[in-house]
């Protein structure tokens, strides 16, 4: 762990993001990543697991004892990750092409790793539904080259966001985007967004039933995006070129929280989930923020 500190630079773009601050520094928890990614925080183990992509390594942060330590290595050049209800965590695995689920008895539980019998490009991030279905990204990231997984052929020719389910076969529930990467669900799960890192957009879809229905854009920026978070607000909070950015509901960027170096991905940790870690190119971060992570269902 390092003792760094940075200052907090929070700017205010609408009069909404009055009263969403935090501490006036950001603690530099790690700062020996190629490319940090992935965080994903266990409410009953107080710890954060996040990746070093090209270093293929996963990194587990105790929040208790401040500690760093090498988690799993070597990790599939592990991506993105969730925590389902029951507490287990669920990874995407560029480099083995799969979702994997980590049970609570240290087995490994492959979820998906083909459609219709072709191999998926490199799955990158996931969700998890209160229903016990996994949503997952599948752009070609990792496969473009070896620095974050292997050099390979798309073999499904998409990007699409997937469906799985323990009873049901793996389904493809949006073909639109050019490469979908961060996703996450409202606080009620009605909507689903996802991020497209190549047309630096956000899409948001209505969820009916096990379907997505009516994508429009919600956000776009030149800074482009990346992973994406929910506060229990609704307000959406995405990992930017820039740093955080924060939008309303409706759309509108309520304000930013500015980094020297760009945001890969972001989640709130925390007894009262109002830790904000973010994962930063080479370091992670944290800050205790005036807000609150969107609750599980």
């Amino acid at each position: 762990m390092t003792n760094d500190r940075i200052p907090a630079v929070f700017e205010r773009r609408d009069d909404r993001f009055e009263g969403i601050r935090g501490d006036t520094e950001l603690r530099i928890l790690f700062d020996d990543g190629r490319w940090l990614e992935g965080p994903s925080y266990s409410p009953q183990g107080r710890f954060l697991l996040f990746s070093d992509i090209p270093n293929d390594r996963v990194l587990r942060y105790d929040e208790v004892s401040g500690r760093v330590d090498v988690w799993s290595q070597p990790a599939g050049f592990e991506n993105g990750r969730t925590v389902d209800p029951q507490g287990r965590f669920i990874s995407c695995q560029h480099g083995n092409r799969r979702i994997v689920r980590r049970e609570h008895d240290g087995s490994t539980t492959v979820l998906a790793d083909a459609y219709n019998g072709l191999a998926l490009n490199s799955p990158n991030d996931v969700v998890a539904r209160s229903d016990g279905s996994v949503w997952f990204t599948d752009p070609t990231y990792g496969i473009l080259t070896d620095y974050e997984g292997h050099r390979s052929v798309e073999q499904i020719g998409s990007r699409n966001v997937y469906r799985w389910a323990p009873d049901a076969p793996l389904a493809v529930v949006a073909d639109t985007l050019t490469q979908p990467n961060g996703l996450a669900f409202s606080p009620d799960e009605t909507l689903l967004y996802v991020t497209d890192s190549e047309l630096r957009t956000v899409t948001v879809f209505d969820v009916v039933r096990d379907e997505l229905q009516n994508g429009r854009e919600f956000a776009s920026s030149p800074a482009g995006y990346d992973g994406i978070r929910l506060d229990d607000r609704g307000r959406l909070w995405a990992a930017t070129g820039e740093g955080v950015h924060v939008y309303d509901p409706d759309g509108t960027l309520l304000g930013v929280l500015r980094l020297p170096e760009i945001a890969a991905n972001l989640e709130f940790g925390g007894p009262q989930r109002n830790l904000l870690y973010i994962t930063a190119t080479t370091r992670l971060y944290v800050i205790r923020v005036t807000v609150e992570g969107a609750k599980r269902l």
